[in-house]
């Protein structure tokens, strides 16, 4: 009984056992119930630690090019590097949205009008909620700065915009709201073509992309090609329609030239027209 007390009173200052005693006497032998759950020993650091366990969205940034603007992480992190080695990596200068993987994270851009909107995601998180983050973040970035962001430094906005991105990582991260939000919106962000990349294949080789087209973009491709081929067809059965009207009309007045000809002896029917 002295050794558990001892124990009991040497227990760990983090993360400790509480443990209940309820000693019960039958028939001379002691019965010993121990019950014991598990204790959080509250600090400041298990509290951050807490707060990026329900953080769906990691690290965001705005770039344009390869210069970014503003960027914010709740926490240090290699996401900015990996981010800056991304933001080289992604190919030409067309608007396009992107998601490459690295571990149990994944990094989805967003590129608009010259302007790249960057976040790191937990790979539970889906892709819906992500690129409806990044849509936002566009929204508000050209809203607010216009096209200062054209001629801008490297970090120029990011005082005062890592606050705005902050905001709406926590917003896109933990309320239930945005997810219904963009339901209404008719999934307005979702991923038209998306390239799930391995990015120590990128880092080391560069060239070898993994690349996934979004089914819906393919199917509204193949839509949009049959009714191509529809209205080709249709007009190619209407011509042929009309040319063969003609050639039966041109057919018919030959007969009844070559009829009246007979009749009137002569090509050139002088018996009809005295």
């Amino acid at each position: 009984m002295g050794e558990i007390m001892i124990f009991l009173k040497n227990g760990g200052l983090k993360k400790k056992f509480l443990f209940i005693v309820i000693l019960i006497y039958k028939r001379r032998q002691l019965i010993i119930f121990i019950y014991f759950c598990y204790v959080h020993y509250i600090s400041d650091s298990t509290q951050l630690e807490g707060r990026e366990v329900g953080m769906a969205i990691l690290y965001a940034l705005v770039a344009r090019g390869s210069v970014v603007l503003a960027e914010y992480s709740p926490t240090t992190t290699t996401a900015n590097a990996i981010a800056r080695q991304i933001l080289e990596k992604i190919p030409g200068n067309n608007d396009t949205n992107v998601s490459y993987s690295q571990d149990r994270y994944i990094f989805h851009v967003k590129r608009t009008d010259g302007l790249t909107i960057l976040c790191m995601a937990d790979d539970t998180a889906g892709r819906r909620i992500p690129f409806a983050f990044l849509e936002e973040i566009h929204q508000k970035f050209v809203r607010t700065y216009g096209r200062a962001v054209l001629s801008a430094q490297a970090y120029a906005m990011n005082d005062e915009f890592s606050r705005v991105l902050s905001q709406q990582m926590e917003y896109f991260s933990n309320d239930p709201n945005a997810d219904r939000i963009n339901r209404l919106k008719g999934e307005m962000s979702q991923v038209r073509n998306v390239m799930i990349e391995n990015i120590d294949k990128v880092l080391d080789r560069g060239d070898r992309l993994e690349l996934l087209v979004d089914k819906t973009s393919t199917m509204q491709g193949n839509t949009f090609r049959f009714r191509k081929q529809a209205r080709r067809f249709r007009s190619t059965v209407w011509w042929r329609n009309v040319k063969l009207t003609v050639a039966l009309i041109l057919l018919l007045l030959v007969i009844v030239y070559v009829v009246l000809a007979f009749v009137c002896h002569g090509l050139t029917l002088p018996t009809c027209l005295k």
